[in-house]
Order: structure tokens, then sequence, then C-alpha cells
């Protein structure tokens, strides 16, 4: 059987790797000239940078964790999580509830009373059950711990109100914080959050490109790069795949590529399901990447939940992740920014985005001065984020069934199952993909 996989980014190929080595024959096909989507990197001027935002190895999942372990090899770096959160000019600890002392004493004590005060609503019945994610913030965190960081900062990457968003992504994905560890954290004792993201990996060269490369390196012959595609159609219970110069057959037919992208490639699609899919919202990123001379802060990556240092949401520091990222003497820093097309940041030229995120780098501290950078550079992704609003699910089961169950097409990946997977969630989908095979 001949199966055609839409998109070579991390999903496509692993799914390509993977299916390969069960015998099928695959043919990859990513419109850009290289593979990577949100993975890719870029090495300029002796700078490596990861365009599509800052990616580092961990996982909860044992069996992911060590498929990415092992096709790095020797290419990989080891290191210990040190994050923090900008907040009022101070590094608090990440994650924000583990990090209490380092708060000023007025919001250490806002935090923690209100965090008590919650807990005995909840013990009292008071509390109803969240309707959307702001109430889940509200309800599992308190008044302080919300107000103070979850909710600015969730409302500055999300680019969206907390109250217009679903909560049941959360299921799973932030644990319930123990109240010993509260405590503890509020009276100076260490804790730790997120204790899976402790240790990370990163490639020593390549940045995280060299991860999908490692992956894909078996089925290298069968992807295609630079095929755009036109048109699909489906034909006697065939695909036909059209770049408008080269046409692709296949028996079955996976998509890896966003659903905005995937829906205007077919014909007869109703009218309902294109409302929709056009309904489904998403947010775009603009990865600011900044070289300098100097060095930076023995930080993993920070959260900046205030607007007055910049439009950034997340700075990373991939010098840190690897010496090789760097010329000697310079030091790496990459701001994300979130944003939709039509509001400020959709507006501004790369140059005013570089200014921007430089002048905010200068502010903390973080850059000496403008005068010392010597590389900057913008990357743009349409797609980045999956913003779970409170019609997601509505909207995305009548897309899922109409192109799963009606048009037999299977999705895979962050952008056609839209969901919010980090890298260890897209090669599990694909893992599980092919498990059922």
């Amino acid at each position: 059987m001949k199966l055609a996989i839409l998109g070579g980014g991390l999903t496509g190929v692993t799914l390509a790797r993977l299916l390969v080595e069960r015998g099928n024959d695959v043919t990859v096909l990513e419109k850009e000239q290289k593979i990577g989507g949100l993975c890719t990197s870029e090495m300029r001027n002796g700078f490596t940078f990861d365009c599509g935002g800052s990616h580092i190895i961990f996982s909860r999942d044992t069996e992911v964790l060590g498929f990415m372990q092992n096709v790095l090899a020797e290419n990989r770096d080891i290191r210990h999580r040190n994050t923090k959160i900008y907040y009022k000019q101070r590094y608090i600890k990440y994650p924000f509830e583990n990090g209490l002392a380092d708060l000023p004493k007025d919001d250490l004590f806002f935090c923690l009373s209100e965090y008590i005060n919650n807990l005995i609503a909840v013990e009292r019945g008071e509390v109803s059950e969240p309707e959307n994610f702001r109430d889940w913030i509200y309800a599992t965190f308190g008044k302080g711990i919300a107000e103070c960081y979850l909710v600015p900062y969730n409302e500055k990457i999300w680019n969206y109100p907390a109250e217009k968003m679903s909560k049941h992504w959360m299921d799973g994905r932030v644990p319930q914080p123990p109240v010993e560890d509260i405590l503890k954290s509020a009276i100076g004792i260490g804790t730790e959050g997120y204790t899976h993201q402790a240790v990370f990996s990163y490639p020593i060269d390549g940045g995280i490109e060299a991860l999908v490369r490692a992956i894909a390196a078996p089925v290298s012959d069968s992807i295609i790069t630079g095929f755009a595609i036109a048109s699909i159609r489906e034909t006697a219970a065939r695909w036909k795949i059209s770049d408008g110069k080269r046409t692709i057959t296949a028996d079955r037919l996976i998509s890896t590529i966003p659903l905005q992208t995937l829906l205007p490639l077919l014909t007869d699609v109703p009218v309902q399901v294109r409302a929709a899919c056009g309904a489904l919202r998403y947010n775009s990123i603009a990865c600011v990447s900044i070289g300098f001379k100097g060095t930076v802060p023995d930080i993993s990556w920070m959260y900046v939940p205030e607007s007055e240092w910049g439009m950034f949401n997340r700075l990373s520091f991939p010098s840190n992740f690897s010496h090789h990222v760097a010329p000697d003497g310079c030091a790496a820093v990459l701001a994300e920014i979130t944003y939709n097309e039509g509001d400020t940041v959709s507006r501004m030229t790369d140059d005013e985005l570089v200014a921007h995120t430089v002048g905010g780098l200068v502010r903390m501290g973080i850059l000496p001065n403008a005068a010392e950078v010597v590389h900057a550079a913008v990357d743009r992704f349409k797609f980045a984020y999956v913003v779970y609003d409170l019609a997601y699910m509505k909207n995305i089961r009548i897309v899922r069934e109409y192109l799963q169950e009606t048009a037999g097409i299977d999705l895979v990946g962050r952008f056609s199952q839209f969901e919010y997977l980090n890298m260890d969630g897209c090669i599990r989908s694909a893992l599980d993909f092919v498990m059922r095979q």
C-alpha cells in the first residue's frame, strides 16, 4: 500500500520512519525547501537559533524520551533546568507556586492568604465548578497566584481572554500543587514542580532541527521538499496530490498539516465543516533571535508576564543549552511573541520587532546595551499555538468527523489533530497511529 504523508515537520518525518520500518511504501510531501516545520533551526553569523521557538528534549513518556535520545546518539548535551519568572524586576523560581519566597513580602502574603482562603472555600463547597480557563486558575491556585502571574502570563501567550478559553485542556497538563509544597515555598524551603523537566537534553550541534534530521535520516529518500500542494482529489479509492506540476498517487492519505491549510485543498467540503474549521482559533509566533557580545544569566528559559518589558512572553537562552550555538565571547537570547493577523505585532516590521525586543532586554538588564548586538533576526510562523476557546470542542468534532469518517483522511500531530502537543506529544501521536495499524 502506498501512503502519502502531508507535511515534513516532526510528526511527518516520525510517521514516515515508523511506517517504513513496518514495510510500508511512504512519500512525505513538504512545501518548504527543508524539513522541520516549527522545529527548524538556522545557522547565521556563527549563531544557531531555533526558528519556531525554544525547544528542549524532555518527557514523562519514557518510550518517547528514549526514542529522541537514541536518535540523537552522541549529539546531545544534558542540562539541569534553571527556569525563572521575571516579576517586578526579580527572578522568581518557576513554577510560580514553587517560588513564593522570592516574591515581595506583600505579594507573598497576598498569594499565600488567598491560596488558603480558596482551600477553605473549596472545603466548604463555596467554589463553583469552573466554567472556563480563568475560573479554573482561580479555583486551583486562589486569587493571589492567579492575578500576580497565571492570568497575565496566560493572556499574554494566548493573546486571548482567559475567561473565553476552555478549561478541558488542563487535565493532566498542570498538576494540582500539593498544599505542603505551597507552604514550604512560602517560607523558603525548596520545592520542585514539573520534575519531568528538571533534566533536559539539547543537540550539541544543529539546534533542534538536528533531532528532526536524525529521525528522518533513514527515510530521506521518501521525502519530497518544495512540494506546495495545490489540490487533493480522490478517484477510484486512490488519492491524487498535486502541486500543479507533479502529481503523487497514494492509496492512503495521512495529514500532519494545519486543518486550515488542508480543507481548502479538498473539493465539496460542506459549508458547516468549512465554518467550523474557520472558527478554530490559533496563534502565530514571531521569534526574535538576538546574538550579542557578553554573557547571559545561568537561566534555561524565563517567563515574562508583565507587559512593560516587552510583548515577548518567553525568553530562552540557547547558549546555555549548548556551547556550540554561539561564537566565543558571545551569547544568545531567543524572544517569543505570539500574535494574530491584524494586530499590532503583525503590522510591525522585522526591524521594529528587533528594536522593541532589544530595548526590553536592555531595560531588564539581560543585554548590556544595544551596541553589543552582533546578530538579530526574526522568524514568523502563521501556525504556532492551538487556542482552546469555548467553542473548540464543538468545532473540532465537526471537522474531525468529516475528515476522518467521511473523507477518510487520517489526522496526526499538533495542527492536524489541532491539539496543543509538545514535541513529545507529536511523537506519541505518531507512535499511537502506527500501533493502531
